[in-house]
């Protein structure tokens, strides 16, 4: 494991790691140490008291944060036809079918979300070894399999994150960036956790929700009490 730098050192020296804090009072610690020469994104991170290696118990959604992400985000869309001209006028960064595929398969991915209409899931489905892993396969049940591809298109670079359980049980997701308001980044942090606690599912026991933290790309984490979050 590499050093900590002198910025880390400073900003974790500030934080009492033994402490759970109030969400508004994290925001703040972590929006004053947030100092690096880029705007570094405020990462949430969840565990949960789950087995995601049993199907029903994979966590996994879409939310729409009231206040966006603060990313650009690229869109790639499967689709032809009169599909595929209204991806692009909706602003799509990338648009194509079998040709789409072939780029794909060479390793070449170009968007950070994939939405493809029903008639093209055949050839996407191909290319599920590569868009799988990555998260960027299409799901029905996510949004991003559909005829209405203006609005997955809008909804994806409008705020609209996805949050998924991984291997170890953490759902770990972009809630804004330094540059937000303390307001919107709660607002924003409020937002998702509701949205994970309303997707816990039926078989869970015990604890759901065991630990949150909140934190900088270049910061350290802040444990927040997790009882008074969603506490206005």
């Amino acid at each position: 494991m590499g050093k900590s730098g002198k910025r880390y050192k400073a900003a974790s020296a500030v934080v009492d790691h033994k402490k759970d804090y109030e969400i508004s009072e994290a925001i703040k610690i972590v929006k004053e140490n947030a100092k690096a020469k880029f705007d570094e994104t405020i990462e949430l991170s969840m565990n949960l008291g789950v087995d995601p290696r049993h199907a029903e118990q994979n966590v996994r959604g879409v939310i729409d944060l009231p206040h966006g992400t603060g990313k650009t985000v690229r869109v790639g869309v499967f689709a032809k036809g009169d599909k595929a001209d209204e991806a692009k006028a909706a602003g799509a960064d990338v648009v194509g079918a079998d040709d789409l595929a072939e780029i794909v398969q060479k390793g070449e991915i170009r968007f950070d979300r994939c939405v493809a209409t029903p008639d093209m899931m055949p050839v996407v489905g191909k290319l599920g070894k590569i868009l799988g892993p990555r998260g960027l396969m299409p799901n029905p049940k996510l949004g991003s399999v559909t005829q209405d591809v203006a609005q997955a298109i809008k909804s994806a670079k409008g705020g609209q994150v996805e949050y998924r359980v991984e291997k170890a049980g953490i759902v770990h997701t972009g809630v804004g960036k330094a540059s937000f308001s303390e307001e919107a980044l709660l607002e924003n942090v409020r937002t998702l956790v509701e949205a994970v606690m309303k997707a816990k599912p039926g078989g869970v026991k015990g604890n759901y929700i065991k630990q949150i933290s909140l934190s900088s790309t270049m910061g350290p984490g802040i444990s927040l009490d997790v009882s008074k979050i969603l506490v206005n």
